[in-house]
């Protein structure tokens, strides 16, 4: 275990002892000393600190491009961090799961989504759907999770340690013309995508999720960019790859070169798609088309 992942196991105990937070203040303070002389000769090095509720332990790791012996953040750390930050995320609550998204590359239209506890969803955007308008979706146009349909409900039993989370995932069955063939195979990486980017996850899940992902093979953080770090993972069905923009700090992932649509399906892009989640009690007025 290194240095940061240390602290990130530090930083997730809900009240860490007076040692663990002497140790975290001692790391961050050495961590301080040296960005400072670094700048002092000349080079800044942005950074990204998350500090414990109530205890003087912090995390902070620079990213962008390597100054002198400056090394980024890896992957596996950004993913780790994200991982705290979902921990800590206080509990979010409303009466629809709204979810745009936006294909940047292509200028296409921006497809939104308004979901409610009991399933019933609408749809802006989507195609099939009459310009400009919010319409009731088909019943089973609803939130779904490696190639089955899931409730809200389902998604907060699910397990919060990363181990268990990849297992259940492994013995989850969907319909299969709408899964991956690594997700045939039970392969975890397409599900935790979905779990981390567009599906209302509970703050402890979403934590496993990124922890989980953080174990997967050959993950690489390509640098500091708008909105976080550009991740890359390897595409378990042999593709081009998997490429993400993740905030490690608001633990949300930005930016992807893909998107779990409502069938289960991937759908891919030649650039990045941005999608962004709220809690919302408000839902537009519904437009005939």
């Amino acid at each position: 275990m290194n240095d940061l992942e240390e602290i990130a196991t530090l930083l997730a105990e809900p009240e860490p002892s007076a040692g663990a937070v002497a140790r975290g203040r001692d790391r961050l303070q050495r961590r301080a000393r040296t960005s400072r002389a670094r700048r002092r000769a000349g080079w800044f090095v942005p950074s990204v600190a998350l500090v414990a509720a109530g205890a003087a332990a912090a995390v902070v790791f620079a990213t962008g491009a390597p100054a002198n012996d400056v090394v980024p953040a890896t992957g596996k750390e950004v993913l780790l961090m994200a991982a705290v930050s979902a921990e800590r995320t206080p509990r979010d609550s409303g009466t629809y799961w709204h979810v745009t998204r936006q294909w940047l590359k292509s200028g296409g239209p921006t497809m939104e989504s308004w979901t409610r506890r009991d399933g019933k969803r609408w749809t802006k955007g989507v195609p099939g759907d009459p310009p400009d308008a919010v319409v009731p979706a088909p019943a089973w146009k609803t939130l779904s999770l490696k190639g089955a349909k899931v409730s809200f409900e389902d998604l907060e039993r699910l397990p919060t340690d990363p181990e268990a989370l990849k297992a259940w995932i492994a013995e989850r069955r969907g319909n299969e013309s709408d899964m991956s063939a690594s997700e045939l195979r039970g392969d975890p990486t397409f599900t935790l995508l979905a779990l981390i980017t567009d599906l209302p996850t509970p703050a402890e899940v979403r934590s496993a999720a990124f922890r989980a992902l953080a174990t997967t093979p050959g993950v690489e953080n390509a640098g500091a960019v708008e909105g976080g770090q550009h991740l890359r993972l390897p595409d378990p069905d042999g593709g081009k790859g998997v490429e993400l923009v993740v905030d490690p700090e608001k633990a949300r992932v930005s930016r992807a070169n893909l998107v779990i649509v409502d069938d289960g399906d991937t759908a891919w892009s030649d650039g990045f798609i941005s999608v962004t989640t709220e809690w919302t009690d408000q839902l537009p007025s519904v437009k005939k088309g």
